[in-house]
Order: structure tokens, then C-alpha cells, then sequence
């Protein structure tokens, strides 16, 4: 029986190139930020109930163990869709109270909702004597949004938030989710995040159209070519095969391909300290997000288009989902400040919304810690 109170720990994640890879089995190159979810965990007085606060949103809930399996359509939905996944395995989970606060930024496009959904199945875990390990843990959070929540996303997220490395980024392979963590290696630069602060209206029935489309593609193409996602082609072999594709379908596919082919090229160039390689690569990205793959906002365009052009920048790009979010961007550490400055000025003045940005600082995955008395 658990007496006193536990806490634990999930990271977000910035996307340093490669989005909307991940569910057509391609690369991406997430990094897990020391910003994230806390949770806090304690017996409840009855057995039969749980209880879900959180500072970040003044809707509590006390739920008994019969309905933990049913959606509320409010952001508790996150942590019972990994409560379910554990049901199902035959675990206990009613009975405690969770409390969850967070830095991160909501709808920002950093995996606030995975975040939740990682540290709830990492608790869960503890709590149940660690009977999973981190991958699978991964995967019940995956299928917590999936399958519970309605958002039909990939798994780079949550393997991010589970497997992130203090100064590392993951080079994950979404297909055979081989991964490999590579060494950031900054040498003066620095990695600068911009939310947009834009409402985000996406969002689920945007990105799953963008999903289907994806899935009308790739069933085309098996028509032609042995595949068994989009991201096993090369550019060169999706050249001999669009022409059975048009519309948004060979938009969508093209930028799947295209982007796959960035990611790898950037990893490379990280590994052998190009750089600049590697920023070139961050805004050929966001052309093709844009043009292709249509996910970015005139916020988020100007956002990286202003940084681009900047003293010191290697490369900018939107990141996460898109439809609003964030942008990252690549540029020397002694032009932070100003391009801050000046970045933020001309982005209120465009929009009429106050960016807010953040030095990426990459921290360690999901855990539990101990508050130091």
C-alpha cells in the first residue's frame, strides 16, 4: 500500500527536422526538453474512485472505478486512456489520486498531451512494481491516444519523452524503431524555440485527413512498387510512381518521401559537424511543410521566414504537428538575445500576438525523482 506521496517526471520534446514521418514509417530526430509534466501521486481515501487535479486547468475530477474506461472530452482524457491500458492488462487502477502540473507551454506543438499520457503509464508502472519496460510503456501511451483519445498520431512522441538523453537528440527509425542517440555538439549555437501563441483549430480532424491521405497514397503505390510504408521509398522511386498520384494525395506522399530523405541527410550532417548542412536542411523542411504537406499558418511562416534571414541563423523551421505551434530555430549563441528581440517586435507588430521563446535546454526521459527535503 503506498502511504506517502510519489512523483514523477515526463519530459516535452522539440523536433529538431522530420514531421509527419513518423506514422509513414520514417525518420524523425525529436530531443526530450527539461520542460514537462510533474505528477504527483498518493493513495485516495476510497479505494473505488480516483481523482484527477491539475494546476495547468481547473477541472478536477473524481471518477469511480466503473467509469475510468469513458471518455469526459476534457484534458483528463489523456491519463484514462493509459488507465485503460493497464485495465486491460489486468492491472488495478483505481484508488489514487493524481496531480499533475506542467511547464510546458499547451498547444504549442511540444507534446504537452503526451507528456501527460508518458508520466501517467510511468507512474502506473511503479505503482504496479515496474512490471513493463519503457517500450512498451511507450507504445500503452501511444495507443492510449489512438484508440481513447481519437488523435490518430504516430509514435515519435511518446518514444521521445520515454527514451530522451540530456544533450542528446534520438534518431529513431519509425518503422523497426531502431534508434540511436546523437551528441549535440552545439559549439556556439544554440537551439531557439518561438510559439506562435496562435490558437490552434487543427487539430484531430486536420491531421488525420493529412493521415488518410497518406494511407489512399500508399495504397496506390503498393499497386506498383513492394512497399509497406511511404518513407521505404526513395525520392527516385517515388519519381517513377507519382504519376499514378495527383491532388493533395501526391502532395502529402511527395513531402513524406522528401522529408524522409532530409532527416536522414541531417543526422549525417550532424554527426560530422556540418552545421550549416544541417540548418540548410531545417529550412528545406519547412518549404516542404508548407508547400506540400500544408500544415503551417502565416504565423509560423513568418516566424521562420524572419529567422532565416537573420544574422546568425543556420536554419528555422515550424515544428510538431502544425495548423499554429511552435518554430525552431538554429542560429549562434551570441545573436540570441537580439534576435529575440527583434524577432518578437516585428512578430507583434505582423500579428498583433507576443511570441514566447525558450532556449532548448535537452534533459533526460520520463522518470520518477524524489523531492529533496
Amino acid at each position: 500500500m503506498l502511504q506517502t506521496e510519489r512523483h514523477f517526471f515526463a519530459p516535452g520534446r522539440v523536433n529538431l527536422i522530420g514531421d509527419h514521418t513518423d506514422y509513414n514509417g520514417g525518420l524523425v530526430f525529436p530531443a526530450a526538453l527539461n520542460m514537462g509534466t510533474y505528477l504527483t501521486v498518493k493513495q485516495n481515501d476510497d479505494a473505488d474512485f480516483c481523482r484527477f487535479t491539475s494546476e495547468n486547468n481547473p477541472a478536477e475530477f473524481v471518477i469511480c472505478k466503473e467509469d475510468l474506461s469513458q471518455k469526459q472530452n476534457n484534458w483528463v482524457d489523456y491519463p484514462l486512456g493509459v488507465l485503460k491500458e493497464f485495465a486491460n492488462r489486468g492491472y488495478s487502477v483505481s484508488g489514487w489520486q493524481f496531480h499533475y502540473r506542467g511547464d510546458l507551454p499547451i498547444g504549442a506543438a511540444l507534446s504537452s498531451s503526451a507528456s501527460i499520457e508518458v508520466v501517467t503509464a510511468v507512474a502506473l508502472n511503479a505503482l504496479n512494481d515496474n512490471p513493463f519496460p519503457m517500450l512498451e510503456l511507450v507504445k500503452m501511451s501511444q495507443h492510449a491516444e489512438n484508440d481513447f483519445v481519437g488523435m490518430n498520431c504516430g509514435i515519435m512522441d511518446q518514444f521521445a519523452l520515454g527514451f530522451g538523453k540530456k544533450d542528446c537528440a534520438i534518431a529513431l527509425d519509425c518503422n523497426t524503431l531502431e534508434y540511436e542517440h546523437v551528441p549535440l555538439e552545439m559549439r556556439g549555437l544554440k537551439f531557439v524555440i518561438a510559439n506562435s501563441n496562435k490558437p490552434r483549430g487543427l487539430v484531430d480532424s486536420e491531421y488525420n485527413q493529412r493521415r488518410a491521405e497518406c494511407q489512399q497514397a500508399l495504397e496506390i503505390i503498393q499497386q506498383h512498387i513492394s512497399v509497406d510504408c511511404l518513407c521505404q521509398l526513395t525520392m527516385a522511386q517515388f519519381d517513377t510512381v507519382a504519376k499514378h498520384l495527383d491532388g493533395n494525395v501526391l502532395r502529402r506522399a511527395r513531402h513524406a518521401v522528401r522529408e524522409n530523405e532530409n532527416v536522414r541527410e541531417a543526422i549525417s550532417a550532424l554527426k560530422g559537424g556540418d552545421m550549416v548542412r544541417f540548418g540548410q536542411l531545417m529550412n528545406a523542411s519547412h518549404a516542404t511543410l508548407r508547400d506540400d504537406y500544408a500544415v503551417t499558418c502565416p504565423e509560423t511562416d513568418f516566424l521562420a521566414t524572419y529567422a532565416q534571414q537573420f544574422l546568425g541563423v543556420l536554419g528555422s523551421r515550424m515544428t510538431g504537428a502544425g495548423f499554429g505551434g511552435c518554430t525552431v530555430t538554429l542560429i549562434a549563441d551570441d545573436q540570441v538575445n537580439a534576435f529575440v528581440e527583434s524577432l518578437g517586435r516585428a512578430y507583434e507588430e505582423r500579428f498583433g500576438l507576443r511570441a514566447d521563446f525558450y532556449v532548448a535546454e535537452i534533459g533526460d526521459g520520463a522518470r520518477e525523482f524524489r523531492i529533496k527535503n
